[in-house]
């Protein structure tokens, strides 16, 4: 036999409350003294009831607007493409520091001319960019967004 096998039986008795001063929990049997939780048949509060007052959820001013938990695409100038050559991708972008990281969405906009002649593959370019990239020579392809490669749980 171990002693994290053993049967334990609890084996004392619930106590009987406010049966009187001599039974230990008598009088006001561990309710404190007035007030609604020590009065019979009292309900559970709801969360942020303060006694009948307005409740600080209610007395806390609301913010306005709205906020939007989808992440924006980032901007990519065309005039910045011309440091590029062959083929570009969120990967070739990243390596050159003209977005954040491979993983997020990137939308080509135009400024400035483009010379070179590129494949661009990102997720949204606007209609000028994508006929001044055509004007150059190159092509656009819209693919989706790269997913984070996931992490091998050990």
């Amino acid at each position: 036999m171990k002693y994290n096998e053993l049967n334990v039986i609890k084996n004392t008795r619930p106590s009987r409350k406010g049966r009187g001063i001599s039974a230990g929990q008598g009088k006001t049997a561990g309710r404190g003294t007035k007030g609604q939780k020590s009065r019979s048949g009292h309900n559970k509060m709801p969360a942020g009831f303060m006694g009948g007052q307005r409740a600080i959820m209610q007395a806390v001013p609301k913010l306005k607007g709205f906020k939007s938990f989808h992440p924006k695409a980032e901007v990519v100038y065309t005039d910045r493409l011309n440091e590029l050559s062959g083929k570009v991708d969120n990967y070739k972008l990243a390596e050159a520091s003209l977005i954040s990281s491979p993983f997020v969405k990137v939308k080509v906009i135009t400024r400035g001319e483009i010379t070179k002649k590129i494949e661009l593959e990102t997720q949204f370019a606007s209609k000028t960019a994508v006929e001044a990239i055509k004007k150059a020579g190159g092509s656009f392809k819209q693919v989706a967004i790269l997913k984070r490669p996931e992490k091998k749980a050990e």
